[in-house]
Order: C-alpha cells, then structure tokens, then sequence
C-alpha cells in the first residue's frame, strides 16, 4: 500500500462533497499535469491511502483520509468540449490525461494545517513543505503515522 496527499480547492470539492457522494465515492478529475497523471495512471493503486488536503483558502490543511478504490483509467472529462477540464488533445482512442476513484474514510478529529506540517522537522522532506504545487504527492508511511498523530488519529 502506499500513502498520497491530493490536493483540492474545497470550493471546487471538499471532503463533504465526497462525504455527500452514493456510496461516498468519485472520480478524482481535472488533473493536468503531467508528473500527477503519471502517478494516477501508474502509481497510485486501490487500497491506497490518501490525505484529503484543503488549499488555496486562508488555512490550507489536511482535513480527512479517503482510500483509492478503483486504479487509473481515462478521465472522461478531457473529452468533452462543455466540460470544465477540456482537452482537445485528449481523445477516447488516445486518452492524455488520467483519474482514480476515491471513497471517503473519515474526517481527522483535527485539520493538520500547512503551517503545522511546515513547523515539524520530521516532514520537512515531504513535496507539500518543499513547495511542490503537484495536485498528487506521494507520502512516506512514516509522514503518514505523524500527520494522524497531529490529527489526533491513532497510530
């Protein structure tokens, strides 16, 4: 299993909006770029963990944990000229750009905020703190244990 961090405007879609979702579950959509759709595509794998991360707002943080329930696969997005993330690039006969599915597993009973993360040696190696403006990051297991210990999660 690995451990990622996706990133998201919460005005766009926020914990809740996957809280929200049947079955609490969608499609991770929008990613362009391509470091982060090259994880989607070949990385990132169901029973993976993610950390549901706020940005762009006043506090960005991390508000909650979501598991990746189906690999990547062609995001549909792409293809349509009325959609938000149309790419005209992108075709169903020679996809560009990918996504996952996510389901929600829980809020944290506290948001690790980016400046917490940035105050604490220990995740000073993580992308977020190195000021990686990827929308998917990979988290090592041990980043991972101590940001649930920040969110008063149980180790």
């Amino acid at each position: 299993m690995n451990y990622w961090l996706f990133k998201t405007e919460p005005g766009c879609f926020s914990i809740d909006d996957l809280k929200s979702r049947p079955d609490m579950t969608e499609h991770w959509d929008g990613v362009r770029n391509f470091q982060a759709r090259n994880f989607l595509r070949d990385t990132v794998k169901p029973g993976d963990l993610v950390l549901f991360y706020h940005s762009n707002i006043a506090e960005p943080a991390v508000v909650g944990i979501a598991e990746v329930v189906r690999e990547g696969y062609p995001d549909f997005t792409a293809f349509d000229p009325q959609a938000e993330h149309f790419d005209p690039k992108s075709s169903v006969e020679k996809p560009i750009w990918y996504m996952v599915d996510v389901q929600y597993v829980k809020e944290l009973k506290r948001p690790v905020t980016l400046e917490r993360i940035k105050s604490n040696p220990l995740l000073s190696e993580m992308p977020l703190v190195r000021r990686s403006r990827l929308s998917i990051q990979p988290v090592t297991a041990e980043q991972w244990q101590i940001i649930m210990a920040m969110g008063g999660e149980e180790r």
